[in-house]
């Protein structure tokens, strides 16, 4: 818990100055990667396939994608992916190179989710979407 209001204090303070340095976004991405590894129980080497594209991994691992986009708020118990929030908070933390491509990327993917019934499965959706658009730019930790 205590990890999730330090990433939130991140959020907030890169979020009243011009967005987080690439230093400050790594050491988001890690934390958010170790909080949501914990969580979920996923393998560091299911979650490292993912960075190159091989979404084909076990429920873990599907859960940990769940845990990254419900600590973004980019997905709720509702299976509805808030793509605009997500490239509203895209654009204000992450660096122009970063954001703007980013950006395009989850409008393109915002109708990514297929399956209704399970949200690690939805969010595993997203995240493969997110992937193929542009794999150069893939953003999740």
């Amino acid at each position: 818990m205590k990890l999730i209001i330090l990433l939130l204090c991140v959020f907030l303070v890169a979020h009243r100055t011009s967005g987080m340095s690439e230093k400050q976004l790594k050491a988001t991405k890690k934390l958010v990667r170790n909080t949501c590894q914990n969580k979920s129980k996923a393998t560091s080497e299911a979650i490292d396939a993912m960075q190159k594209g091989d979404f084909n991994q076990d429920k873990n691992a599907q859960c940990y994608i769940y845990c990254i986009m419900s600590t973004y708020n980019l997905l709720n118990k509702d299976m509805i992916f808030d793509w605009e929030g997500g490239i509203k908070a895209l654009r204000a933390n992450a660096p122009p190179h970063i954001a703007d491509p980013g950006a395009v990327t989850i409008e393109n993917c915002r109708d990514a989710i297929k399956t209704k019934n399970d949200q690690c499965i939805a969010a595993t959706e997203i995240a493969r979407c997110l992937y193929q658009d542009n794999p150069s730019n893939y953003f999740l930790p």
